[in-house]
């Protein structure tokens, strides 16, 4: 995996420009926030974003891949305010669960999410090498 950066561009915080990979791509389906029986645990974006995380890292373990291994998230949230107001917590739960990997990412408000209690909604693309 490798991450694209062009030179003389200011390197981003929290994220890639780019990634390339080789491999198998595994991905998921917009991952919300609850547990395994579907209950949201908390209202709070800073929890449901880290519940949403480790929903993916589960689902992607399930083929053999891991968080090392995601190339893109896409995260729609209901609030871009809550999400910046909560971007420590959030910060601290992504270096919990995440590392020190920086995917390629976008962050996308959205009016509401089908999942009426969700506040942030999670899509992942990852490649495992063969």
């Amino acid at each position: 995996m490798k991450t694209l950066q062009p030179p003389g561009w200011p390197r981003p915080k929290g994220y890639s420009n780019g990634m390339a990979a080789r491999g198998r791509v595994v991905v998921t389906a917009g991952v919300v926030g609850w547990d395994k029986d579907e209950r949201f645990e908390s209202d709070r974006i800073a929890d449901q974003f880290a519940q949403a995380l480790r929903n993916i890292v589960a689902i992607l373990a399930c083929d053999g891949a891991d968080a090392s291994r995601i190339v893109r998230l896409t995260c729609y949230v209901t609030s871009i305010d809550e999400y910046l107001e909560s971007a420590k917590e959030i910060g601290a739960a992504w270096r919990e669960i995440m590392g020190k990997h920086y995917p390629a990412m976008a962050l996308v408000e959205v009016v509401r999410l089908v999942e009426r209690q969700a506040k942030v909604e999670i899509e992942a693309t990852a490649v495992v090498p063969e």
